[in-house]
């Protein structure tokens, strides 16, 4: 009737039962698709993943970015939005924010960041002026592509210079000094993607000092042993530090922007350094964050937080030492002779003749996933590379143990060394390499399942 109110009872937000309804709707609607999910679930639960820039993301972090917040515009911050009905959208952004200084003993957080890519892009144009001089790590010593290189906005929009290795793999420190002293950047960045031992950040932090530069430290690839104490942490050695929130933390594709201590203290031109980056944010290089991405954030953020997350930490450093130790028996070559951390770099030209790519197609036709990787001094172009590199955040989340790495690793070597004799794989082999592969993904199930 006219003038009654009608009692609306409360909804669950997702559950179960939703989940189960938008597959049967996906599958009916649209079957090529659902196919293609199928497909790759599958792929994920029968392969053995050994890709150092990848992890299994947990089935409650996947939940979140299907969840109703992407429903949402809230353009700007909690408490100062261009948009209403926010409120719950500014409880969710404080607590990611309050997980994340939590996780990483951080002074200030921000996590709109679409990427760690897109995080670096807005602490570099935050800091420095279009022309202003920036030090990476050469991609060719373990660089990321947004550390200054050419074919990136980094590149373009600054004059990059690179440092590189010793002659033992590990960062060459007095040649970065040299290099500081000479071209007096205004930023210096420590982080790698492909470089397989610990970072010195109190060093890079004198040196940065040294010459009067910024310091970013973009810890991407050791987030997760960063978080759980297993790698020295830069939060309070670096004026920013920057990271994705899957790789290593099992979370959703996206980026953080850390200041510790020192940076919180720090300025520029007047304006306080964490103000500064708050506006590089939104509104100079984002619009609208991704509230569902936000929300996965929270969720992996809140696992971090926990000693389950700590024991994962610990097996990926294991797990990997295992592997090095393994293939070096097996007289593999490897960059820098071994890892602090979670990558092994396998030298595979040097060892048996093969180029990254070569090595890369053949493992995966045996149900081994890996990436091909450029190697210091590496006479290869990027689309070949005479490099390999593994990680162990995949197979960490399988709760593999020693033996499974060791495993692992002679799966990798003899599946390589077959690949090198004259007679090269057959299809037998092949075949027989993928029950191997597949063997072992039943003998350690993946612990979220898909």
């Amino acid at each position: 009737m006219r003038g009654e109110e009608t009692a609306i009872e409360p909804q669950r937000p997702g559950g179960g039962e939703l989940a189960l309804g938008a597959w049967r709707e996906l599958q009916s609607e649209d079957t090529e698709l659902a196919r293609l999910l199928e497909a790759e679930t599958n792929r994920q639960r029968t392969t053995l993943s050994l890709v150092a820039s990848s992890s299994v993301t947990r089935p409650s972090v996947l939940a979140c970015e299907g969840a109703v917040f992407g429903n949402l515009t809230a353009e700007g911050y909690p408490g100062l939005r261009f948009h209403g009905g926010c409120v719950n959208a500014d409880r969710l952004e404080t607590l990611a924010i309050e997980r994340a200084c939590t996780v990483f003993r951080a002074a200030y957080a921000n996590v709109q960041p679409l990427s760690a890519s897109i995080a670096n892009q807005i602490v570099f144009a935050s800091l420095m002026a279009p022309g202003d001089t920036m030090l990476g790590l050469s991609l060719k010593a373990g660089g990321h592509l947004s550390h200054g290189a050419r074919g990136n906005l980094s590149g373009r929009n600054f004059r990059a210079r690179s440092y590189g290795l010793s002659p033992n793999g590990e960062i060459d420190y007095d040649g970065l000094i040299s290099l500081a002293q000479r071209v007096r950047p205004r930023l210096i960045v420590a982080g790698t993607t492909a470089y397989p031992r610990q970072l010195d950040f109190q060093r890079f932090r004198a040196i940065a000092d040294d010459v009067g530069a910024w310091l970013v430290a973009d810890i991407t690839h050791i987030a997760g042993l960063v978080a759980a104490g297993e790698h020295p942490s830069p939060v309070d050695a670096a004026h920013v530090v920057t990271t994705c929130t899957h790789k290593q933390m099992f979370g959703p594709r996206g980026g953080l922007i850390l200041v510790g201590r020192s940076g919180a203290q720090s300025a520029i031109d007047g304006e306080p350094l964490t103000e500064r980056l708050q506006k590089g944010v939104f509104p100079m290089m984002q619009g609208a964050p991704n509230l569902n991405m936000i929300a996965a954030k929270a969720r992996a953020l809140g696992y971090a937080s926990t000693p389950a997350f700590r024991s994962d930490m610990r097996r990926v450093r294991a797990l990997a030492s295992h592997i090095s130790a393994t293939l070096q028996t097996l007289g593999m070559q490897l960059v820098s002779g071994g890892t602090d951390t979670h990558i092994v770099l396998l030298d595979v030209r040097g060892s048996l003749g093969l180029s990254g790519k070569a090595a890369q197609d053949t493992l995966e036709s045996c149900g081994v996933v890996v990436n091909k990787n450029l190697l210091p001094g590496d006479p290869l172009p990027a689309s070949l590379t005479s490099g390999v590199r593994i990680g162990s955040n995949s197979i960490a989340a399988r709760r593999m143990d020693a033996a499974g790495a060791e495993a692992c690793a002679r799966l990798v070597w003899e599946i390589l060394a077959e690949t090198a004799a004259e007679t090269g794989l057959s299809p037998g082999s092949i075949e027989r390499f993928r029950r191997r592969a597949a063997d072992l993904c039943r003998c350690y199930p993946l612990a979220y399942d898909l």
